[in-house]
């Protein structure tokens, strides 16, 4: 049986003046061509061929010698060569570029961007990429350990487990949903401490570093959402907690002062709304 998306050992069943026929020693008659300017010097008929089959640029199977840079059902990175009206098309190391539909985007990409796919075969018994269904592809048997630093890219976010990582674009990852990862996008390839090694052997990994070298980090960003509220730090207290906040604040802001809350100033938890312009509580 002819493989798609797979390499695969044919034996030259014909050679013609374009190329030659490739076939399996049990069915000599369903045929494959490989190019003339594919085929090794000096072969022969009844030698034995490994080659990668894919569809051309007329939907036909063809054979070829090249390396793709993924195979069925694996995972690579791939550079996104052009965006059309259905989709996009991905540079995976043949002449034809692999096809990448919007449907199977979990963000919108352009030229030039890498993003990391695995490869199918869509409803037409075509090849095609997709930047979804990743999670069970990854690797669980990562050589990293607590506090290793790491480097992975993102590929999905989920509200109810965080932010899903791929260690070295292979080992399955996460950033718990309580750390802050609103300023990244899918595709960004970010550094990471690992926190926790499951016994499933999923990492779980972090962007920010021990509480100590870290409250500086949070200070600054503390501050900026007191200037934007003109001196007044929004507080959590009374109603603004049962409305999630203060009235005044946007859910960034909210989801900051939180974890201010909770690990750098708790003290803070009794006062209503701060006013540092005379370091006075304004009433609640």
């Amino acid at each position: 049986m002819l493989k798609l998306g797979q390499y695969q050992k044919l034996t030259i069943a014909k050679k013609v003046e374009f190329g030659v026929y490739l076939a399996e020693e049990q069915d000599m008659e369903k045929r494959v061509l490989l190019p003339a300017k594919q085929v090794p010097e000096n072969a022969k008929t009844g030698d034995e061929l490994e080659v990668f089959l894919y569809k051309d640029s007329k939907d036909r199977m063809i054979a070829t010698t090249n390396q793709p840079k993924i195979t069925l059902g694996g995972l690579a990175v791939l550079r996104v060569a052009q965006v059309g009206k259905i989709g996009a098309f991905l540079d995976w190391g043949l002449e034809k570029d692999l096809f990448l539909p919007y449907k199977e985007m979990t963000m919108k990409v352009q030229p030039e961007d890498e993003v990391l796919v695995t490869l199918y075969i869509d409803k037409s018994s075509r090849l095609c990429a997709s930047m979804k269904k990743l999670y069970d592809l990854l690797s669980t048997d990562s050589p990293y350990k607590e506090g290793d630093h790491v480097e992975g890219r993102v590929y999905e976010f989920s509200d109810n487990f965080g932010t899903f990582v791929a260690v070295d674009d292979k080992y399955s990852a996460m950033i718990p949903r309580h750390e802050d990862t609103s300023k990244l996008r899918i595709g960004d390839v970010i550094e990471a401490k690992v926190t926790k090694v499951k016994p499933d052997g999923k990492l779980d990994v972090s962007l920010r570093d021990k509480a100590y070298l870290q409250m500086d980090e949070d200070a600054e960003k503390v501050m900026q959402v007191i200037e934007e509220f003109a001196g007044v730090l929004p507080s959590l207290h009374g109603h603004c907690q049962r409305n999630n906040g203060c009235a005044r604040s946007s859910p960034k802001d909210r989801g900051l002062w939180k974890y201010w809350l909770r690990s750098s100033a708790p003290y803070n938890l009794a006062c209503p709304v701060w006013d540092i312009s005379d370091n006075s509580p304004i009433s609640k």
